[in-house]
């Protein structure tokens, strides 16, 4: 619990809306990237998240599992990094 809450904390920092979750994942969207494209880049940093991409009302989410604390830590600098490509 306190490594899904930690994750959260850590994707909210980063401007995603996450919907709150009991189970061992996460549903996050981020309102200034397209899902897709985040996928791609994470699947090129060997992260895998799933994507719903065929379904209308969640296209736009992701469904990202809890791992551990260092997992975590590596998908979050693995968005800053990804964001940070994309900064002006």
């Amino acid at each position: 619990m306190a490594s899904r809450e930690r994750l959260a904390a850590g994707l909210t920092s980063l401007g995603f809306e996450v919907v709150p979750s009991a189970a061992n994942l996460l549903f996050a969207r981020h309102e200034g990237y397209d899902a897709a494209m985040l996928v791609a880049r994470l699947r090129e940093k060997k992260i895998f998240v799933r994507h719903y991409f065929k379904a209308p009302r969640i296209d736009q989410h992701l469904r990202i599992s809890v791992g551990t604390d260092a997992e975590c830590d590596t998908l979050l600098a693995a968005l800053r990094d990804i964001f940070g490509a994309y900064v002006g």
